[in-house]
């Protein structure tokens, strides 16, 4: 950013040799942002990958960024964001002058379960990383620090209405709840130290390298696998579709044309019942992946056939919807993808990528982590 780039202004420029750390990289929505920029920017700085590589974080998700940038324009570091003294020593030693939080503790599920993770990870990780930006930046004005937060933050909406970055905060889930405070910490570290930070609440994402725990990947392998497709409820919750290189390319104008301070929704525009993606889903594999073509045909006639219904999830939220006129109006985003192509293209990377997903599900992945990556305790 230019060193002449006011708090206050309405544009702070990232410049081309920026110094970017990016918290959770590892991950779906992080390893796709990396390469975006890398692949479809003209950036030509640093980015430093920190990720602690828990069970979403993998990073075979960057192995053409690895070899192709690795040791000049990108570096992997493996850390927690709640270790103070490593991430300090990260931000020195590369200089970091742009901070892109993706870590977080995601699933709804997982929230339900196994909340402390998420009130550990995605509100005392934040506190974690605005207290050494804001003692290593002091007062500077050329930096940013971004966070990336959910709609799930805004509560649910009845059949009407969408969520505005106005919205009052009504989170339903640990995961929700967790995310909102971190948001909340981020607006206060602007208004009490100053510290230049923007926000961006997005809708569901879906793309590639998505863990296959979130919904489309997860319908789309159990159907390839002749498993069931399991539906919460009724089906018809709702739900507003992003895909996630839309989502990237948003967060990478909020960084360049965005105004310190402000928050940002980015949203698909695209509201389905959460039935209508797995019947949709279905559809695309039909000709994407036959069934009369593979050892499925002597099972069921059509994968909808494997569509199960389980019991509701507890407070699960009816139904999201974003409005994201801002982002458009003041910064000039679009999405790119309308839902049918970026499935197409989603669900044509899971039938490619089968070794990609084996290496998940097999162990060997985290074996492999195990031996090759150590990651400092104390």
């Amino acid at each position: 950013m230019n060193n002449d780039c006011n708090i206050k202004a309405k544009a702070c420029l990232l410049p081309a040799s920026a110094n970017i750390l990016v918290t959770g990289g590892a991950g779906f929505i992080g390893s796709n942002f990396i390469r975006y920029v890398f692949n479809k920017t003209e950036f030509s700085g640093t980015i430093v990958n920190y990720d602690k590589l828990t069970y979403a974080g993998n990073l075979l998700n960057l192995a053409e960024i690895e070899k192709k940038f690795s040791g000049g324009k990108y570096y992997f570091e493996r850390g927690d964001i709640r270790d103070d003294a490593k991430v300090k020593e990260v931000v020195e030693k590369f200089n970091i002058n742009i901070i892109v939080h993706f870590a977080a503790e995601s699933h709804v599920d997982r929230s339900i379960f196994g909340p402390k993770d998420f009130v550990e990870t995605n509100i005392n990780g934040t506190f974690s990383l605005l207290e050494i930006a804001r003692h290593l930046w002091k007062g500077r004005t050329d930096v940013r620090f971004h966070h990336i937060s959910t709609d799930e933050v805004y509560g649910s909406l009845g059949e009407t209405g969408y969520f505005f970055e106005t919205t009052p905060y009504d989170p339903r889930s640990p995961y929700s709840a967790s995310k909102a405070a971190s948001d909340h910490l981020v607006r206060a570290y602007y208004h009490t130290y100053g510290l230049p930070v923007t926000i961006s609440n997005c809708s569901n994402n879906y793309g590639s390298y998505h863990f296959p725990e979130k919904l489309i990947p997860l319908i789309i392998l159990n159907a390839i696998e002749g498993k069931p497709l399991p539906v919460y409820g009724d089906g018809k919750n709702v739900r507003d579709w992003l895909y996630v290189e839309d989502h990237c390319e948003a967060i990478w104008l909020i960084l360049n044309r965005g105004t310190a301070g402000e928050t940002y929704n980015i949203g698909g525009e695209c509201e389905k019942q959460n039935i209508e993606i797995v019947k949709k889903i279905c559809d695309v594999l039909e000709n994407l992946y036959p069934i009369k073509d593979n050892q499925l045909a002597k099972r069921i006639s059509r994968y909808s056939d494997l569509i199960t219904f389980v019991g509701d999830r507890p407070g699960h939220d009816r139904r999201y919807a974003i409005n994201c006129d801002k982002i458009k109006h003041d910064l000039g985003w679009t999405q790119r993808h309308d839902f049918e192509n970026g499935l197409n293209i989603t669900i044509a990377w899971y039938l490619k990528n089968t070794a990609w997903v084996k290496s998940i599900r097999s162990g060997e992945y985290t074996k492999w982590i195990d031996k090759n990556y150590t990651m400092r305790t104390d």
